[in-house]
C-alpha cells in the first residue's frame, strides 16, 4: 500500500467517524425534544466541541493530502468531495446543538399535539434515517443509496412548507403555547436545512464515484416541480 493509499484511509475512517458522531447528535438532540429529557439535550451540547474538533482535523487532513501527495482522477474527486462533505456535517452538528438549546430555552417538554399536528415525528423520523443511509453511502461508496436521499428530502420540504400555517391555527387555539410554537416552527426550519445538507453530501458521494455534478440540475428540477 502507498503512503497516499494509507493517508486515504485514514481519512475515510476519520470521516466516517465524524459522520457517526454528528448521527447521534441529531438522534439524541430529537429524542430530549419529544422527552423533554434536558440532561441528554445537555450533552448534545457539550460534544459540539467535539464536532468541531473533527472538522478542524479533517480539513487539515485534505489539504495536507493534496498539497504533499498530488492525487488525481479518482482519488483528487474523493478528497475534494470529503472536503465538502465535511462542512455539511459541521453544518448538521451545529444544527442539532441549536435543537437542543431551544429544549433548554423552552424550559418544558413539548406539547404532544403541537408534536402531531405539524407531523414533527415523522420529520425526525426521515432525517435519522437520511442521515444512517449517507454515511452508509459514504463508507461504502453506495451512489444507489446515496440518490435514495433525494425523495425522502422531498417529505422534510413538504413539512417544512405546511408548518408555519399549521402552527398558526395551533396558536390560534392555544395562544399560552406560544413560545413553544415558535421554537418548534424554528427547529422545523433546521430540520429541512438539515435535509439539504444530507443532499449536499449524496451529491458529493455520486460526484468522487461517478465524476458526475448534480448540483445545478437537482436545482433546475427544484424549481419546476
Amino acid at each position: 500500500m502507498t503512503h497516499l493509499e494509507e493517508e486515504l484511509q485514514k481519512l475515510k475512517a476519520e470521516m466516517t467517524e465524524m459522520a457517526q458522531l454528528v448521527t447521534a447528535q441529531i438522534e439524541k438532540s430529537l429524542t430530549a425534544l419529544t422527552e423533554g429529557d434536558k440532561d441528554l439535550a445537555s450533552e448534545v451540547i457539550f460534544n459540539e466541541k467535539r464536532v468541531n474538533a473533527y472538522e478542524l482535523s479533517i480539513d487539515k487532513e485534505c489539504e495536507n493530502i493534496l498539497a504533499l501527495l498530488n492525487p488525481f482522477a479518482t482519488d483528487m474527486r474523493f478528497v475534494f468531495a470529503t472536503l465538502k462533505i465535511n462542512s455539511n456535517f459541521e453544518r448538521i452538528g451545529d444544527s442539532a446543538e441549536g435543537i437542543a438549546q431551544y429544549l433548554l430555552m423552552a424550559g418544558e417538554c413539548f406539547d404532544k399535539e403541537l408534536i402531531k399536528v405539524t407531523r414533527f415525528s415523522v420529520m425526525a423520523d426521515t432525517v435519522n434515517l437520511m442521515l444512517q443511509s449517507i454515511s452508509k453511502a459514504y463508507e461504502s461508496g453506495d451512489t444507489k443509496l446515496a440518490r435514495t436521499i433525494f425523495n425522502q428530502d422531498n417529505i422534510l420540504d413538504e413539512i417544512n412548507k405546511n408548518a408555519t400555517e399549521v402552527i398558526a391555527s395551533y396558536i390560534s387555539q392555544k395562544s399560552a403555547n406560544v413560545h413553544q410554537a415558535l421554537y418548534l416552527l424554528t427547529i422545523i426550519r433546521k430540520l429541512e436545512r438539515v435535509g439539504d445538507h444530507i443532499t449536499n453530501i449524496a451529491e458529493e458521494i455520486i460526484f468522487h464515484m461517478e465524476a458526475k455534478i448534480l448540483k445545478h440540475i437537482k436545482k433546475i428540477k427544484k424549481s419546476e416541480a
